[in-house]
């Protein structure tokens, strides 16, 4: 098995849902080339360095993998098969030094996409409670007016 890097570049009039569909799709196609998937770092939208298609901007996906040599071909060609993609480039790794940097590599995208998951995950906690709290407050602001509402029907009935 052969360590290979994908990077790939998606149109930018892609909706989130659709890019995310188009990155699981790329995804699934590796893997169902006998590839195992080792990292993937999501890169976002960034500018071109020049128009490609009429795009001035893309978004870029990294896809760190093994491979068997022979599969490259097919992946390569289901990617031009796509038209949500702009352009792509597989870079093979293969002596010691660059599998070293494979790994580092990979090992930095497995973080990154570990941080960023957390950082969703805290962004949606922190926003439930915001929803719940509100209902809370009104139900404090009714209480304390009954009191309130109370003491002054007291004072006129006497």
């Amino acid at each position: 098995m052969n360590h290979y890097e994908l990077l790939f570049v998606l149109k930018p009039t892609l909706t989130d849902e659709e890019t995310k569909a188009q990155i699981a799709k790329i995804q699934e196609n590796i893997t169902a080339q006998e590839a195992t998937i080792v990292a993937t770092d999501d890169m976002g939208m960034r500018k071109l360095a020049y128009p490609v298609e009429k795009n001035e901007r893309g978004h870029y996906t990294v896809v760190y993998f093994q491979a068997p040599g022979a599969s490259i071909a097919e992946i390569e060609r289901l990617l031009r098969i796509n038209e949500e993609i702009l352009k792509f480039m597989t870079v093979k790794y293969s002596n010691k030094k660059e599998i070293a940097q494979f790994s580092k590599m990979a090992e930095a995208a497995a973080k990154k996409a570990a941080a960023t998951l957390a950082k969703e995950e805290a962004t949606a906690i922190e926003e439930a409670p915001v929803s719940e709290e509100a209902p809370v407050a009104e139900a404090e602001a009714s209480v304390t007016e009954t009191p309130a509402a109370e003491a002054a029907e007291a004072s006129t009935e006497a």
